[in-house]
């Protein structure tokens, strides 16, 4: 049933189900592994020339995402954490594939990001659906602030995707090292002693209520991962956010 119902989604999304599309999750987890150890570097740059030239695998995790999903096939989710791993691993390979296939933008800034993530809709689970409603009405909804550090719009102040698949198994480890890295990095959080600031990646604007809920302030919150703690008593300002795509680009003209 399953084989069939990849065969119809892959009919409606241009992909190919029948040329070795995943038949279980975790067959589905490797490739989607694959995709990113081929494709993401050590600095969560993105190759999207490669992707654009070669997107046959990335096309399979899209189609194995369209036909089964933890609505319609929850004996293979079975749990928080599975649910977690997969919606978390979905929309970035929505995210990623609808870079590709919009024929690799410079920026989702401006109109476009309200096109590429209101408008635009993907097939999940054999349902329709924005990338922001997955965000906002299915992922957010768990209550782990740690998911903004995961999810990856893939451009330049995302968090940096990892070289693997999140999986049921390391969820929850997984989710600790991405906020550990995202809020240990200086374009992410920055104490200015001087100016008496605390700077802060605008992901913190976005989703402050998310952090609240787990501490009493925003520097609370980012203290909880960093080694180096940051003093709290600064005040908060936070950082631009640059909607620049984050393609990796060829040695010779970085």
């Amino acid at each position: 049933m399953a084989s069939c119902f990849l065969v119809l989604i892959a009919a409606a999304t241009g992909t190919r189900a029948n040329d070795g599309a995943p038949e279980g999750v975790g067959e589905w987890e490797s490739l989607w592994t694959r995709v990113l150890a081929r494709h993401v570097d050590a600095a969560g740059a993105i190759d999207f020339t490669s992707l654009v030239r070669d997107h046959a695998d990335l096309d399979r995790v899209v189609a194995f995402v369209a036909a089964v999903d933890p609505a319609n096939r929850p004996a293979a989710f079975p749990g928080p954490n599975a649910r977690l791993a997969y919606y978390v691993n979905a929309y970035n390979a929505l995210a990623m594939h609808g870079v590709v296939t919009a024929g690799l933008p410079e920026r989702l800034g401006g109109l476009r990001n309200v096109t590429f993530f209101k408008l635009r809709t993907f097939t999940v689970g054999g349902k329709s659906i924005s990338l922001s409603n997955l965000e906002n009405d299915v992922i957010r909804p768990t209550g782990d602030a740690r998911i903004h550090f995961a999810l990856n719009c893939m451009v330049v102040s995302c968090p940096r995707l990892p070289r693997a698949a999140f999986t049921a198994g390391r969820v929850d480890q997984q989710l600790d090292a991405a906020a550990r890295a995202f809020v240990g990095e200086q374009r992410n959080v920055r104490a200015n002693i001087t100016r008496g600031e605390l700077e802060l990646s605008a992901i913190f604007r976005f989703y402050t209520q998310d952090f609240l809920a787990h501490a009493s302030t925003l520097a609370a919150y980012v203290n909880r991962y960093r080694a180096d703690k940051v003093p709290e008593n600064l005040r908060v300002q936070f950082l631009d956010y640059d909607w620049t795509i984050n393609n990796r680009r060829p040695a010779a003209t970085r």
